[in-house]
């Protein structure tokens, strides 16, 4: 077997999270694949470190400390690409192409308080199905990141309390239902379907962490056809440095069907 190693973390700001064990995370993962979301950084201030990857690459918001998303490799993809046309800025998205798949890395917009913003997010969420849906054309596809819903009552500590909420709207979570409708797999949930009590963010708020009053907004996604090659998928409620908490997939290179 050829085990790959993916791992996702909205690190809420980059600067911060590496003065708070990130490296040592980093180091203790050896992921062959390394991808952050909400860095928050602008050319000027992305870290020096490179966090003994051979390769990397930041996608860093018009806005200055606001969205951002990176990826740290082993080795140089054959092609990168961020954003859609019709949603530059934001640095969201960054995609790779690597020999086995693409790998797209993104940070979902938030509905935002009383859903002001929820008519963007679910434009976004279209325009996000478009790209992954010409990109598993020509090979094998992971989605990775902070998607910002909670799909299943399973996946959110308290959801009668959020119907409304942003990030457990009805809207988002159909949204959500689409991406896995257009033959992609929601691997945690693949692998462990009744699982309780699995999240990926709380709030600073009460206690939420200590209470493990949480939601499960970091995801894996997969074709359909990558199945075969999934080895594991795991969220590390353990690790501390960001209201989010790192996910990961291992997948075995071998198994993928050419």
């Amino acid at each position: 077997m050829s085990i790959c190693k993916l791992t996702s973390w909205n690190v809420n700001g980059l600067r911060a999270c590496v003065k708070k064990g990130f490296p040592d995370f980093v180091a203790q993962q050896q992921a062959d694949y390394l991808c952050l979301q909400e860095t928050k950084v602008n050319p000027g201030t992305i870290p020096e470190n490179n966090f003994n990857y051979d390769w990397n690459t930041h996608h860093c918001a018009d806005k200055k400390g606001y969205s951002g998303t990176a990826i740290y490799s082993d080795s140089e993809p054959i092609a990168t690409y961020q954003d859609f046309p019709e949603h530059e800025g934001e640095g969201r998205t960054l995609t790779i192409e690597t020999p086995h798949f693409f790998l797209i890395n993104t940070y979902v917009p938030n509905a935002q308080a009383e859903l002001a913003r929820l008519p963007y997010r679910l434009e976004w969420d279209k325009s996000l199905r478009q790209h992954l849906q010409e990109l598993d054309q020509t090979k094998p596809i992971i989605l990775c990141g902070d998607l910002n819903v909670a799909h299943q009552e399973i996946d959110i500590a308290r959801p009668d309390a959020n119907r409304r909420s942003p990030g457990f709207s009805d809207e988002e979570r159909e949204s959500l239902t689409q991406h896995l409708n257009i033959g992609l797999i929601d691997t945690f949930r693949h692998l462990h379907p009744d699982e309780p009590d699995q999240y990926s963010w709380w709030s600073y708020r009460g206690g939420a962490r200590a209470r493990n009053v949480g939601w499960r907004l970091d995801y894996f996604l997969i074709s359909e056809r990558l199945l075969p090659a999934l080895k594991s998928a795991s969220i590390h409620q353990d690790i501390h440095g960001s209201d989010h908490c790192p996910v990961s997939i291992e997948i075995d290179l071998d198994a993928i069907p050419s």
